[in-house]
């Protein structure tokens, strides 16, 4: 029998599961959980450690997982229910990072962009009343390096600089969450892997790197669905308000302002997840090395952010 992929960062708290999960070892389908069991703690833990991305469920139970993701993320986007605030997040960052994914591996399908859309904001609400989330999904270790991952880090920063900016316009951070998580679309499709320090790049690794934002907008030019301001937001997140940025050289004035955000927001998470720069080195770095870069006040509020934390 044909056994259907699912993605393990789906996977997460502890709602009972309404069907049957299989490991792939040696070319066979082992079962791993059996259905009414969770996902949550040693089993998650054990997933981790193998480092597994894909685990397998029975066709007829396609039905069963969707509503099993549908249910775990209401549940977790809803405060009434009294579930820690840890559970909730990672249910959270686990979901928002595989329906990235999906967009990644999916860019022709209309319904996914779509429902992409619809959870980014969600993801945003989310963030902007549950304030002790931001510091849980950006403490989540990224052992993979999973540009996805990274993704849903950057959304989550952009998200909390809108709302401290004050911008508060739901198209706008609607399209500001999705841009944060779409913005290394480039990267998802290139062999070399990318989330790693800067320092260990090939100077053909650096010239690729420093092509990926036009690369990947290039890539969707011709996907009618995708906003414009999401193809903005990939073109220009690694361009800096001095015109010193890349691709483009761009100056401030020809940035799109949600992709100024996102490009804060971006060096962010690869100061902590990618060069591995302590978290009280940080604050430092920001206003020392990249004054003049990114704006004044989103390096504040990254900075407080990670004072915080």
């Amino acid at each position: 029998m044909e056994h259907v992929p699912i993605r393990v960062s789906t996977l997460r708290g502890d709602q009972p599961i309404e069907f049957d999960a299989f490991i792939k070892i040696n070319g066979r389908h082992i079962l791993f959980l059996r259905k009414g069991d969770s996902f949550e703690g040693l089993r998650l833990n054990r997933l981790k450690e193998k480092k597994l991305k894909k685990m397998f469920i029975l066709p007829q139970d396609e039905v069963n997982y969707r509503r099993y993701l549908e249910r775990n993320l209401e549940n977790a986007f809803d405060a009434k229910l009294k579930k820690s605030i840890e559970i909730r997040s990672e249910i959270v960052q686990g979901t928002i990072q595989a329906r990235t994914e999906d967009v990644f591996e999916n860019a022709d399908n209309v319904d996914i962009y779509l429902d992409a859309k619809v959870v980014a904001l969600k993801f945003a609400d989310f963030l902007n009343r549950e304030h002790k989330a931001l510091g849980l999904i950006l403490n989540m270790e990224n052992g993979e390096h999973s540009i996805a991952q990274h993704g849903v880090a950057v959304s989550a920063t952009a998200i909390t600089i809108a709302a401290r900016l004050g911008i508060s316009d739901s198209k706008q951070v609607q399209l500001l969450a999705l841009g944060g998580l779409l913005h290394d679309f480039e990267h998802f499709h290139q062999p070399t892997d990318m989330a790693r320090p800067m320092g260990a790049f090939t100077p053909e690794e650096m010239q690729l790197y420093r092509q990926h934002p036009a690369n990947g907008s290039q890539r969707l030019q011709d996907k009618q669905h995708f906003d414009q301001t999401i193809l903005k937001i990939i073109a220009q997140h690694e361009e800096f308000m001095d015109g010193k940025g890349f691709p483009g050289g761009l100056p401030e004035n020809k940035l799109d302002p949600m992709a100024i955000i996102v490009g804060s927001a971006n060096k962010l998470d690869r100061l902590l997840s990618f060069e591995k720069v302590p978290k009280a080195e940080i604050p430092k770095q920001l206003i020392v090395q990249y004054t003049g870069r990114h704006p004044l006040e989103h390096l504040k509020i990254m900075s407080d952010i990670m004072k915080t934390q």
